[in-house]
C-alpha cells in the first residue's frame, strides 16, 4: 500500500514539475521570407538564379521542339519506312527524349546545377540570418524559436512573440 502511495506521489510530482517547467519557457517565431525580402543580396542572388533558369528553359524548349519536329516527320513518312529505317527514327526519337529527360535532371533534379547554385549563394546569407537569430534568441531569453515561413503551420502566435525587426536590427538592416 505505502508502495502504491509512494508511485503515485512521484508520478504527480513529475507532472507538476513536467507541467511548471513548460509554462516557463518562451517560445518565438520569425518569417523567413520575410527577413529575405528585405536583404538587399537576396534580390541579387534571386536574380541571377532566375537568368540560370529561363537560360535551361530556353534550351529545354529547344529540345522539346526537336523532338516534336522529329515526331512529326516520323508520322508523316511512316508509311514510306522500311521496318529498318522505322525503327531507326523511333529510337532518334527516344535518343532525343532521354537526352532531355537527362539535361532537365542535370539542372533541375534534386541533385541538379540549380539547386546546388541556389544553395552555394544562400548558404552565406542563412548563416548570417541564423547567427542573428541565435544573437537575438540568446538575448531576449527565448527557449525556442520556430520559422513561420517553413513547413511548420502555426495557427495563432501573438505577435510580441515575433522576431522579425530584432532579427533584421541584428543584421543591420534598418525598417521603416
Amino acid at each position: 500500500m505505502k508502495l502504491k502511495v509512494l508511485i503515485i506521489f512521484l508520478a504527480l510530482f513529475f507532472i507538476s514539475t513536467a507541467n511548471s517547467e513548460a509554462q516557463n519557457q518562451k517560445i518565438g517565431y520569425f518569417e523567413s521570407e520575410v527577413i529575405l525580402a528585405q536583404i538587399p543580396e537576396y534580390q541579387g542572388i534571386e536574380q541571377r538564379l532566375q537568368l540560370l533558369s529561363d537560360g535551361w528553359e530556353q534550351e529545354l524548349n529547344e529540345l522539346d521542339a526537336e523532338i516534336l519536329a522529329l515526331e512529326e516527320d516520323y508520322k508523316a513518312k511512316e508509311i514510306l519506312y522500311t521496318e529498318e529505317i522505322r525503327q531507326q527514327k523511333r529510337n532518334e526519337i527516344q535518343q532525343k527524349k532521354l537526352a532531355r529527360d537527362t539535361f532537365l535532371n542535370q539542372k533541375f533534379g534534386p541533385e541538379g546545377e540549380y539547386f546546388q547554385n541556389q544553395r552555394d549563394l544562400l548558404e552565406p546569407i542563412q548563416r548570417q540570418i541564423f547567427t542573428a537569430l541565435r544573437t537575438v534568441a540568446q538575448k531576449q531569453g527565448f527557449d525556442y524559436v520556430f520559422d513561420r515561413s517553413g513547413d511548420l503551420y502555426m495557427v495563432y502566435a501573438r505577435g510580441e512573440w515575433n522576431l522579425n525587426e530584432a532579427i533584421l536590427l541584428e543584421l543591420g538592416i534598418e525598417i521603416e
